[in-house]
């Protein structure tokens, strides 16, 4: 299965978006939409430019997909593509797909036991009300988003200015991605080059639900 882009648009809006580097919950060096060192280039902690909001987009493309495939790997039952997406974003937020007993139990058949564990996660407290998202996103199909997420600014020691956000609706920003071509982030780091033809195609990747 596949991110849906509806997916796509509610992981985002959880995440939030920050074109500088900042320093998340547990003081790990992030910038766009939930990208780490571990994710591969840039590295936040060195990369000292604000990025633009196609490539905070595509940096988050590349990104996602290991999550995909991860998500895949593990399940052994049939979902549906809201409780797909809903993985998804568990799995960004934790990398724990592998290990999780949510997981477990979905593949045992156990879809109340499953859906009550995206909530044995819920460490560091911010995270609570998207765990929340996320369990009602599995049980309901409902998204709690409506396509939209917040930018935030970060100040220059990488603490996020959480009372200045800026609104951004999602459809629209990656309607207008998609017609972009992808600028070049500034050295010293090599972007993670999109397969060919994707900016002329963004969402790919997301395909809408039906």
């Amino acid at each position: 299965m596949n991110l849906s882009r509806e997916g796509a648009m509610e992981l985002i809006g959880h995440e939030g978006i920050v074109l500088t580097r900042y320093r998340d919950s547990v003081n790990v060096w992030t910038i766009g939409v939930g990208h780490t060192r571990a994710a591969g280039p840039p590295d936040p902690e060195t990369f000292l430019k604000e990025l633009t909001l196609p490539q905070a987009f595509g940096l988050f493309e590349a990104d996602v997909r290991r999550y995909v495939t991860s998500v895949n790997d593990v399940l052994k039952v049939k979902v549906t593509q809201t409780q797909f997406d809903a993985l998804v974003s568990f799995h960004y937020n934790t990398g724990a797909i592998g290990r999780a007993t949510l997981v477990r139990r979905l593949n045992a058949g156990d879809i109340e036991e499953a859906t009550a564990g995206f909530m044995a996660w819920n460490k560091p407290p911010e995270v609570t009300k998207r765990r929340a998202k996320e369990r009602d996103l599995f049980a309901t199909g409902v998204y709690s988003n409506n396509g939209r997420a917040n930018i935030y600014p970060a100040d220059a020691s990488g603490r996020i200015i959480w009372n200045k956000p800026k609104a951004v609706d999602l459809k629209v920003a990656l309607a207008m991605a998609s017609v972009q071509p992808p600028p070049d982030i500034p050295k010293p780091i090599d972007p993670p080059k999109p397969e060919p033809g994707f900016w002329a195609k963004f969402g790919a990747l997301f395909q809408p639900k039906v």
